[in-house]
């Protein structure tokens, strides 16, 4: 099955188990999802813009939305031959050799930049499906990607994403303007609500004359990043790789179990997770709110950091994530 089926299966309730992305240990080969059955659709031209509803994946919620701040850091993993050819989560064909990804939570299209923090390797690729469903990763990359950034020997990287807020309108006005697209949700992850029922009215007289079609409108490409537009109609970014520089001193690899403006709250949280591993508060100001971050470790490796973000999700703090500061 395809990782959008997958995702579809979730929506609709059906139970999945060993749902899983690519391993943290340097594969021989590209890493596989364990238990997914062969896929059964097929992908559509150019795909759909999408967004989703709330979805659940192994007990953890997902929260889809359109978020053109959005610039987080974490683990990176990859995906490949294993779903090759098959239909993303927005209906496109999946290519190890584009430049593309997974993320769990950004709009169908998307564009943002990935930057490996280990050794500076920076490039732009396509959001086009769901992922990564292992615990504690961020983005899952192609193949391709993951060459371009090093690490697809290794498996997994320290990676900062941060979407291209500009860009991105444009492909999805695009992917919009084509005529498939799937916007829905709910914020607090309840039920997507329904219309109320409506009576059904019948009005005589002579029929009204069908719609005018609406005239469909060409929409610019990024001109920004470097790219081209696909025979389908999908914006593809080039393998340019960009050299940024690496942040200083060590990358520290942390589980961030939960953020809060009122630091009791925090310290509480920190009390219960403290017989896991040594958790602390850091204090950060965004915009004029302080926010009481309540983190666990810093931990030297990623196998480790796993290990302890099980623990903590095993608490009930389903929010957990790893981050890298």
């Amino acid at each position: 099955m395809s990782r959008a089926n997958v995702v579809k299966w979730v929506l609709f309730s059906v139970t999945m188990a060993g749902l899983s992305a690519c391993a943290s240990k340097p594969p021989p080969t590209a890493p596989q999802q364990a238990g997914a059955p062969a896929s059964s659709a097929s992908p559509t031209p150019g795909g759909t813009y999408k967004v989703g509803t709330p979805y659940q994946i192994e007990g953890v919620w997902y929260y889809p939305q359109v978020d053109y701040s959005y610039n987080q850091t974490g683990i990176a993993s990859w995906y490949g031959p294993g779903f090759h050819t098959k239909a993303t989560a927005n209906g496109e064909a999946y290519n190890e050799n584009e430049l593309t990804a997974a993320h769990q939570t950004l709009p169908m299209p998307s564009l943002v930049r990935v930057t490996n923090l280990e050794n500076g390797r920076s490039i732009v690729v396509r959001i086009n499906d769901r992922g990564p469903f292992v615990p504690g990763r961020i983005i899952d990359m192609s193949r391709r990607g993951a060459q371009l950034l090093g690490f697809d020997q290794k498996g997994t990287a320290k990676v900062r994403v941060e979407i291209l807020a500009e860009e991105s309108r444009a492909i999805a006005a695009a992917a919009m303007n084509a005529g498939g697209t799937q916007v829905a949700g709910s914020p607090d992850g309840g039920p997507v609500p329904q219309a109320a029922p409506r009576p059904k009215v019948t009005v005589e007289g002579a029929p009204l004359p069908p719609p005018k079609p609406t005239p469909s409108r060409n929409v610019a490409p990024p001109v920004t990043v470097a790219g081209s537009t696909t025979d389908d109609g999908r914006f593809m970014p080039a393998p340019v790789v960009e050299q940024k520089p690496v942040p200083p001193g060590p990358q520290r690899i942390y589980v961030q179990a939960g953020s809060f403006t009122i630091y009791d709250n925090a310290n509480k949280l920190r009390a219960r997770l403290n017989s896991i591993s040594p958790t602390n508060i850091s204090s950060a100001m965004v915009g004029d709110t302080q926010f009481f971050r309540v983190r666990v470790g810093p931990f030297e490796n990623v196998d480790r950091a796993d290990q302890v973000l099980a623990q903590v999700l095993q608490t009930g703090t389903n929010g957990a994530r790893i981050i890298v500061d």
